[in-house]
């Protein structure tokens, strides 16, 4: 199994937006979810996002409802998560994940992570 880093990270204000795509991974079961975490230290990590990527079914966390979307390309098994209206408390390391189950943060497979920083 393959996993390519997670990219997209990087820094930006408050207001302002970044898209994360996590892509590449080598399914070997049937279910093909894919999810998305944070994490600050000293923190647990967070579940924010996670995407069927056959159906295309979608959830999100409270905290990024409304402001977080996921888009997916089938074919190359990636999910971007586009982050919008980005929040200082959006601070994080994000990681994407291959999940067990799409309608449970169950842990496949977490991949690598990449840092989002946002500024006040």
């Amino acid at each position: 199994q393959e996993w390519p880093a997670v990219s997209g990270g990087g820094s930006v204000q408050a207001g302002g937006s970044l898209r994360l795509s996590c892509e590449g991974y080598e399914f070997t079961y049937g279910r093909r979810c894919m999810g998305w975490f944070r994490q600050v230290p000293g923190k647990e990590r967070e579940g924010v996002a996670r995407i069927n990527l056959i159906l295309g079914g979608t959830y999100f966390s409270n905290s990024v409802k409304g402001r977080f979307t996921l888009s997916r390309d089938t074919a190359k098994n990636t999910s971007h998560l586009q982050m919008n209206n980005l929040k200082p408390e959006d601070t994080a390391m994000y990681y994407c994940a291959a999940l067990t189950v799409c309608d449970q943060w169950n842990i496949y497979e977490w991949g690598q992570g990449t840092q989002v920083t946002v500024s006040s």
